[in-house]
């Protein structure tokens, strides 16, 4: 039987036959486009979806000028690294990828608040106002939330935990509210058979004269198969995505994510408004996700069956990632996350902010970067603050390097759970009130300026993996006992309180272990591990550990280190006097770091080579034979003000 040759048929059948010629490597997409059309600069698609579903390996994707209110799921991915598949927006033009639909038609309900009701047709398979945000180690605050959102203007507005609350005035603070402490306005959402309701405050504002938005789709830029390798997303702003909690037992779902894949690149981006996170180097999902929070072997048992999937956790499949010069912001979770698939990757240059700062909700998963497995990941150039924690490395930082970064104006810069080396962390700015919560082993830090407090704790209830060097494997399992670190070349600053930090740590519950707190290392003198230590300076009362004997202490000398943001660029200001000349700094490199304990392996370069920490925080070279204490190499004397971002 023959099948008559329509017009769309014929058209369709010329665009896939270019697709896949030699010549047809470059699709352009915009706004004012077709996806009748063949996808050239003249005569662009209109989708950015049928350009993905259209390219092969080698192809490049260029999206001109425009909002697109779409999801991209790449159906391939590319074959080599010189072989990619690459999504770029056009040079010098902005392009906004959204996961939001606009609503116009409110109406008013009482006072200042407006009304819409919605097909449940509007959202298609996916309604975020019907999606309950759940998963392992989740902490809803005694309420439900959705991933669905509301946007006035392109900031989001707080969702209610009832329509009572929201039908009181925008500047009412109704008694024992979850939301009375914020001053932003609410929305409420109430799901039916057949329609969406929301309710949402615009004070003094008609919403229909407005730009508002509402979550449609769960995610922007994100495959929905594993095994997508190769893929390149450049040059674009993603916003609105109405993703789910993405803890490391199940599959995580980011605005822009890898979903268990090999070699992407993903540069210059701005990512933001994110229900849960921002960028996904994560898991796949299977019949386990959300199942093992309970479980004492529930991640071990996670890292097992990653190893059996058809597509294994090894080196050769996972991870290699370049995460770098993106901005990531307003996520409610992470605004980097990964487990698992993040390992072998290279994260720089990134700035992250405002991640989990409003606090509806809660958990165990909270970060700038929320990394598992973190093998052979450099962590270098970044600019995180105004979050939860900084950094938090949890489980198997193992060849890991962590250098060059600012942190500030977190509720602490770097936390390393359950590791056991070895790992690097050099030239750091940690400005925040704890620079370092502690609950790891064979940790090597390296000139970093500690201006806040050092949190230490053995984790004897867990016993968690050490690998081979560079790899996946697993080679044993053994619980946290606590110092076995580096600790050389160090700038710790106190709080003028030498009293203060002999014993602040409050006492421990029955059968948890001790944490010890304060500045300065003294707070490892009861791990049962020893420290490596020489070369470090002690300002304002934070103290040494107990058996350091090289190290310069200026108790009554505050340096008054701080930052400050000037016309959009940071800049550090400090006075360390003359002490930093007085220290026996000891070059730091892979002789003197020698082996970590429980792996037994040399603190190395990702690829095996000797490591030699003999650069400062921007880039300079140091002196071999007396590097200079701190991050930054040969400072002057007296007030300084160096510009650090």
């Amino acid at each position: 039987m023959s099948v008559p040759l329509t017009p769309t048929f014929v058209v369709y059948t010329t665009v896939l036959l270019l697709a896949m010629s030699a010549k047809a490597d470059m699709f352009h997409v915009a706004t004012t486009g077709s996806d009748a059309n063949h996808g050239t600069r003249t005569l662009p698609f209109r989708t950015i979806q049928h350009a993905a579903d259209l390219a092969q390996p080698g192809d490049t994707i260029i999206v001109h000028t425009g909002v697109y209110r779409e999801r991209v799921n790449p159906p391939r991915g590319g074959e080599s690294d010189r072989k990619r598949i690459t999504y770029q927006a056009a040079p010098g033009e902005t392009v906004e990828i959204k996961g939001s639909e606009i609503v116009k038609s409110w109406t008013k309900a009482k006072g200042d608040v407006w009304q819409v009701t919605l097909p449940n047709s509007f959202f298609g398979r996916f309604n975020p106002y019907a999606d309950v945000i759940h998963g392992d180690w989740f902490d809803p605050k005694g309420r439900k939330h959705h991933t669905g959102a509301v946007y006035l203007d392109g900031d989001w507005l707080v969702e209610a935990a009832s329509l009572e609350e929201v039908l009181l005035p925008a500047d009412a603070k109704p008694e024992g509210k979850k939301n009375s402490n914020l001053k932003s306005n609410l929305w409420f959402a109430q799901v039916e058979a057949t329609n969406t309701m929301l309710w949402a405050q615009f004070p003094g504002v008609n919403p229909n004269e407005h730009l508002v938005e509402i979550n449609a789709r769960q995610t922007v830029f994100y495959p929905a198969q594993p095994g997508r390798n190769f893929i390149t997303v450049r040059g674009f702003t993603m916003s609105h995505a109405a993703t789910p909690w993405a803890p490391p037992t199940a599959e995580q779902v980011g605005l822009l994510g890898t979903h268990w894949s090999k070699g992407w690149i993903i540069e210059s981006n701005n990512i933001s408004y994110s229900i849960c996170s921002g960028i996904s180097l994560g898991k796949y999902g299977d019949q386990f996700d959300n199942t093992s929070a309970d479980s004492a072997e529930g991640y071990v048992k996670t890292i097992e069956r990653a190893h059996a999937h058809n597509i294994a956790w090894a080196k050769e499949n996972i991870g290699h990632h370049i995460v770098r010069n993106n901005t990531v912001s307003h996520c409610e979770q992470a605004g980097i996350v990964g487990s698992l698939g993040c390992s072998f990757s290279t994260v720089t240059g990134n700035t992250i902010h405002d991640i989990h700062v409003r606090r509806l909700f809660t958990g165990v998963e909270m970060a700038g970067i929320k990394f598992h497995g973190a093998i052979d990941t450099e962590i270098s150039r970044n600019h995180v603050y105004q979050t939860c924690r900084g950094l938090w490395l949890d489980w198997m930082t193992q060849g890991t390097r962590v250098s060059q970064n600012l942190f500030h104006d977190n509720s602490q810069d770097v936390y390393v759970e359950v590791n056991h080396g070895p790992f690097v962390v050099d030239n750091n700015l940690f400005l925040s009130s704890v620079s370092l919560m502690d609950f790891s082993e064979g940790g090597a830090y390296a000139h970093n300026l500690m201006a806040g407090k050092i949190i230490s704790r053995p984790e004897p209830r867990r016993e968690t993996p050490f690998h081979p060097a560079h790899s996946t494997k697993i080679a044993g399992l053994l619980s946290i006992k606590g110092g076995d670190n580096r600790f050389y070349n160090n700038i710790f600053i106190g709080d003028g309180k030498l009293s203060a930090v002999v014993t602040n740590a409050p006492k421990p519950a029955a059968g948890k272990p001790q944490s010890d707190i304060g500045y300065g290392l003294w707070v490892y003198d009861n791990r049962e591990l020893p420290l490596q230590t020489g070369g470090n300076v002690y300002f304002n009362g934070a103290r040494p550990y107990t058996n350091e004997l090289s190290s310069v202490m200026q108790p009554a000398i505050d340096p008054k280190v701080g930052i400050v943001k000037e016309g959009g660029q940071y800049y550090l200001h400090f006075d360390f006097g003359s002490a930093l000349e007085q220290a026996s700094p000891i070059p730091v490199n892979s002789t003197l770091l020698g082996k970590a304990k429980i792996a037994g392996l040399p603190y190395e370069k990702i690829d095996g080579s000797p490591l030699a920490i003999d650069r400062d925080y921007f880039g300079k070279v140091r002196s071999k034979a007396t590097p200079t204490p701190g991050p930054f190499e040969r400072l002057d004397h007296g007030s300084q003000k160096i510009l650090v971002w």
